[in-house]
């Protein structure tokens, strides 16, 4: 597995980490010993990253984690999680004395007296540009619960704020073959000032790999059910903002490109620079290898690269180019 340094934290990390969204239960039923299962898969396949937050599941996700890297202490793992999302979504919440209760949470949660990475989990625009709260960070810094902070963002110009900012690491940001408008402004400013980029849902909610249809289902607990046009949070957490119908109608034609579209998806990001890591989820052990599988391939071919671009030219970006 080919590695990156993240950014500010200065540590190398897999080119292609772990979403463990699903391990919290939000895309579907996953138990305790599959996510094990899925823990392991990524690690035995070169996975040192390890991308969380202190709401999926409403910690559950944090805890599997931290009882894994408990039973394989030899393991050198990267963990980022996430804070901010369990409270509502106003800039009062985001201060000191709340920063200190979600990061000792997510302490106890992963069993660590440092925590790796935090981020600041899509706050509202405002927080972004209040010295107040990267005060605070940088306090949660000096007193030791964590090592380093990011955030997470929607949009471009919350991406383009935080890297402004001295000591932000990362930015995690939604990136994919039907996201493309980061690659424009974010990408390269991250790159100029030394910033990470996590590639979030970059397979587009898993309409990339493929495998949908019009008529697909998904279960009750799947946010792919209950947030396809953005119902329950944002537009654009699930199927990167794209409707259904003509994401699976685009997916095939970009399935037709190559006879994985799930690694092609993953290796164009990859490819982009300024990426440092992207973090498929898995719900499956055998997602885990596939996806971590990424890592490993040589760059896109410059025709494939070039019908990608097309195909997002084409059929995505007028519905969603002026977004985010």
């Amino acid at each position: 597995m080919h590695k990156r340094t993240l950014g500010r934290t200065g540590r190398e990390v897999s080119v292609v980490g772990l979403g463990t969204w699903q391990l919290g239960g939000d895309w579907g039923e996953v138990d305790d010993a599959r996510s094990v299962e899925i823990l392991t898969a990524a690690l035995e396949s070169g996975v040192t990253l390890f991308d969380t937050a202190d709401v999926y599941g409403d910690g559950r996700s944090e805890q599997t984690i931290g009882r894994f890297l408990r039973e394989h202490p030899d393991a050198d793992v990267f963990v980022a999680t996430k804070m901010g999302r369990r409270v509502d979504q106003v800039p009062g919440n985001y201060v000191l004395d709340n920063f200190r209760q979600w990061t000792d949470r997510s302490r106890t949660n992963l069993g660590v007296d440092t925590l790796d990475l935090v981020q600041l989990h899509c706050p509202p625009t405002a927080v972004f540009a209040d010295d107040a709260v990267f005060d605070a960070l940088d306090t949660l810094v000096a007193e030791g619960r964590i090592a380093h902070y990011g955030v997470s963002v929607e949009t471009v110009d919350q991406a383009l704020t935080a890297i402004a900012r001295p000591h932000v690491a990362s930015v995690q940001i939604i990136l994919n073959a039907f996201r493309q408008k980061p690659l424009e402004r974010v990408l390269p400013a991250a790159a100029e000032a030394g910033v990470g980029i996590l590639a979030r849902v970059p397979l587009a909610s898993g309409l990339l790999s493929g495998r949908f249809t019009h008529d697909t289902q998904f279960a009750a607990s799947d946010h792919r059910a209950f947030n396809r046009h953005g119902e329950a949070f944002d537009v654009g957490e699930t199927f990167a903002g794209v409707d259904y119908d003509t994401g699976v109608d685009a997916a095939a034609r970009f399935a037709e490109l190559t006879d994985d579209p799930t690694g092609l998806a993953l290796r164009w990001i990859i490819d982009q620079p300024g990426v440092t890591s992207v973090i498929p989820g898995a719900s499956r052990p055998d997602q885990a290898r596939r996806n971590a599988a990424a890592g490993d391939a040589g760059p896109v071919d410059a025709a494939t690269a070039t019908a990608v671009d097309e195909l997002y030219a084409s059929r995505i970006r007028p519905l969603v180019q002026d977004r985010w």
